[in-house]
């Protein structure tokens, strides 16, 4: 009993323990590949992961909400925000239809065998992940009207 206790202690610290980005290679929403690693990999730099689909309401709302103030908030820090879709097959042809028309300003990424999702252990959208120098920083689950700018506070903590 005293070693299944220890082992998972071992496991709870283990997981809050900052996770580098895995080697994945992905295609963007014009059918070029990008490797995760090694576009992300400018010193100081925030990379803002957030991981959505075009059925996920709350997913389509987050990243409204991010556009109307990522200008402002690339004048202040050196960030990157990245959408990574993660529709299937079946769903991926709505991606770029619904990018072009809500005029979005990110590089979108197509996730869909959900390789990248379960790389990092996420299992529901929308999800973000901070990714400053190699390793995730902040990890955030589900959206809330207004999360932008508590996420925006955050973001200036970790620049």
């Amino acid at each position: 009993m005293k070693h299944i206790f220890f082992l998972l202690l071992f496991i709870g610290f283990t997981s809050f323990s900052q996770q580098s980005l895995p080697n994945i290679t992905l295609l963007n929403s014009e059918g070029k590949s990008i490797s995760i690693k090694s576009n992300c990999n400018e010193k100081d730099k925030l990379y803002v992961f957030s991981f959505w689909a075009t059925w996920c309401a709350p997913c389509v709302q987050e990243l409204d909400a991010i556009s109307d103030v990522y200008d402002d908030w690339k004048k202040e820090l050196n960030i990157e925000l990245i959408a990574v879709a993660t529709d299937d097959s079946r769903t991926q042809k709505r991606v770029k239809p619904l990018v072009n028309g809500k005029g979005w300003d990110y590089i979108v990424l197509l996730d869909t065998n959900q390789e990248f999702k379960r790389s990092l252990g996420i299992s529901n959208v929308p999800y973000l992940i901070v990714v400053k120098n190699g390793k995730i920083v902040f990890t955030e689950n589900g959206h809330t009207p207004g999360g932008e700018t508590e996420l925006f506070e955050k973001l200036k903590e970790l620049k």
